[in-house]
Order: C-alpha cells, then structure tokens, then sequence
C-alpha cells in the first residue's frame, strides 16, 4: 500500500519553517530549554487547536496515543505540567510575529490579482476567569480581552490581528497599525474618529461606517433615488466644523450620507467619503461586515478560541495567536484540494481525520483496503 502521511502533517507543510526557527532564535525562545522545543510547543498547541481540545490534559493525551506518528511532525509528545510553563514563559511574540508574516504571504498573491480593495475592521470580546485579573481586569469581578482584526473581504482571510485588554477602545489600536493607501475600509461605530478618518482620506482610502445618531449633516446636495427601494435618501454635506472641547475637525472634506431601510425595518446612516460610487454600492460594501462577524463565530465555535489553556497574558495570547495561524492553515490547505468547498465542513474533516494517513484531496473517503498478495500467505513445501 502506499504510504501517506498524517493529515496533520499534510495542513503542516504550508508553515513556513524557516521563518519560524528564525524568530525563534531572534527573541531566544529555546535558549536553556532541555525538554519541549518551541517547535514541539507549537506542534501541540496546533493539535489542540485542530483537534478542538480543550484542556492541557487532552493535548498530553491525543498526542500520546498517536505517539508513533510525530516523528515525521518533528515534534514530541508534552507533558501536560511543561507545556504549561512553556505557554507561560516563551515569548508569545515568535507566534504573532509568524501569523504576521504568514498573513502577509498569503495575501500578496491576490493583491496582485485585484485592483481594489476591501478591509473589514472589528473587535470581539473574548471573556476570561478571574485569575487574568491582574492584567485582564474590566470591572471588580470581570476581566477578558479585545481581538482586533483587519479582515480581508476578498480573500476571506485575516491580515492584521492585535489582543488588548477589554477596557482598550476599538480605536486606539486602529490607529496604530499601517494603512494601506487606495483601499477601502469598512467600520463601525467603534472606530468614530474624525482624525483617523482624515489620515485615511489623506492617503486615498475611502471610507464606509455609520453616523452617530446625533451627528448633523450640512446638507449641501440632495442626490435622486429610487421611489420604494431600500434607499431611502442620498445626501452630500459636511460634518460638523468643530469636535468636543472646541476642536477643528481635520475632515474638512464633503462626505455622503445614505440612509438604507434593511430587512427588518431598522434605519442606518451610513457615512462615506466616496462621492462618485452609486448609493446602492456605498451600501452593499457596509453589508459586507458582516463577514467579518461570520469570521469571529468561526473563530469561536470551530477552533473553541472561548476556552484558554492558561490565565497569563502571555499564554492568552500565544493562544490566541496559534489559533489564527490555525484559521490560515486551514484555509490554504482548503485552497489546496478543490473536493470540499465548505471552510467549515472542511475543519470537521481535518479534525475527524487529524492523524489518520490521508491526502488532504482525500478526506471523504474511507481507508483504503491493505493489498494482499495470496503467495505470500501459502506455505510452499518441496517434498522431493
């Protein structure tokens, strides 16, 4: 019969291992270690994430039972008690510095394919117990942290990701990261600030989220729309001159406001610089959020990132970090066979056949039967 490997080493090739070992020796993850390499480290935390763990003690186990198979993985399998203190203790900034640069990878090709592009930007909340309280704390007896993610619509995939305490407005952290000029960024009201949205403008982005309710609008041209459809008005006119505290507003530019009547019945005002687009386009890139919600249930439900295998920052965001490298993964290895178009169905296959010997194009098929030659069963007796 021929050999395969495991499906976990199949969804492993797309790691980039080079890089790895490199931040691994820039930021001395391994220096002093004798028994769990960073490498096996991330090995495991990756089998709980893809095997839906939930528990240091289910990762120790699973990799136990299928010990034979890790030698082609590099990896060994942990002890329940070191691969706690090495989530504790090793800098989580080799795996979110790896996420990055993997994000990055995969999303050069398709940028080079389309000529636009659409960045979601959201938070989620993800809630912790009590003992992260010393740096997770959000009021006197609850505590957790903020996932931000810059999501990219086209490619399905996140490209920037950061972990804050749950205290940290939306804001802050947007401001910080790098934006790229031309592209469009979709937003809700988490990121209402006028200055941000004037460095964007100012680098040729345009601009989608919701008005405030108490926002004004100087109104200085009333643009047509059609009678009974959802549009309910399309209107070019400039925000207010002066912030709170008596603030010039840097946006000085006019900008659109469309109102659309949704599908329940709700009302939304939504804000953008892009004064050429039809209102019905302006519109549908704001629906196009809701991908990003799609992102974070998935997150969520098919990689359990609600359950956390340790209570110090650094474990909660090693953790959190594996768990988007995961999600990319999962996603290239999907890109790789074309016999299950479902993200989702697909992540319940690698999971049920996690460490079975199969191609990744192959995962809807059952075990092939082992060949047997009758010769070589029969006992061939010369009686001369």
């Amino acid at each position: 019969m021929r050999h395969h490997n495991s499906v976990f080493y199949g969804v492993l090739k797309a790691v980039p291992w080079d890089v790895f070992d490199r931040l691994v020796e820039a930021h001395g993850a391994d220096w002093r270690v004798r028994h769990l390499t960073t490498r096996s480290q991330f090995i495991a935390l990756l089998y709980g994430q893809l095997e839906g763990a939930t528990s240091l003690r289910e990762i120790e186990a699973g990799m136990a039972s299928h010990k034979s198979r890790l030698y082609h993985l590099g990896a060994a399998a942990p002890r329940r008690s070191t691969l706690a203190d090495a989530n504790a203790l090793r800098p989580c900034a080799v795996f979110s510095e790896l996420f990055a640069v993997m994000a990055a990878r995969a999303h050069r090709p398709l940028r080079r394919a389309l000529a636009g592009t659409t960045y979601l930007l959201d938070s989620t909340g993800l809630r912790l117990d009590e003992r992260s309280l010393d740096w997770a704390r959000f009021s006197a007896k609850v505590c957790g942290v903020k996932l931000h993610v810059v999501y990219d619509a086209d490619a399905d995939r996140p490209i920037y990701a950061a972990i804050t305490p749950a205290r940290v407005n939306d804001i802050t952290p947007a401001q910080a990261m790098a934006t790229e000029a031309g592209a469009t960024y979709v937003f809700d009201l988490g990121y209402y600030d006028y200055g941000w949205w004037a460095k964007l403008d100012d680098q040729g982005c345009r601009i989608v989220t919701r008005f405030k309710r108490n926002t004004p609008l100087t109104v200085i041209e009333e643009l047509p729309v059609t009678a009974g459809g959802p549009i309910l008005s399309d209107r070019i006119g400039f925000l207010p001159q002066r912030q709170g505290s008596g603030r010039k507003n840097p946006l000085q530019h006019a900008v659109r406001e469309v109102r659309v009547k949704t599908d329940t019945g709700k009302v939304l005002r939504i804000l953008s610089n892009d004064l050429d687009a039809t209102a019905q386009e302006i519109a549908d890139l704001y629906k196009r959020r809701w991908a990003i919600e799609l992102f974070f249930r998935w997150v969520k439900q098919a990689l359990r990132i609600t359950r956390f295998l340790g209570v110090s920052e650094n474990a909660v965001r090693t953790q959190i970090a594996v768990a988007l490298i995961a999600f990319l993964l999962l996603r290239l290895a999907q890109a790789a066979q074309k016999t299950i178009a479902s993200p989702l169905r697909f992540a319940r296959l690698v999971r049920t056949n996690l460490m079975h010997r199969k191609p990744l194009d192959r995962l809807l098929h059952p075990e092939p039967t082992p060949i047997r030659n009758p010769a070589q069963l029969a006992l061939q007796w010369n009686l001369s």
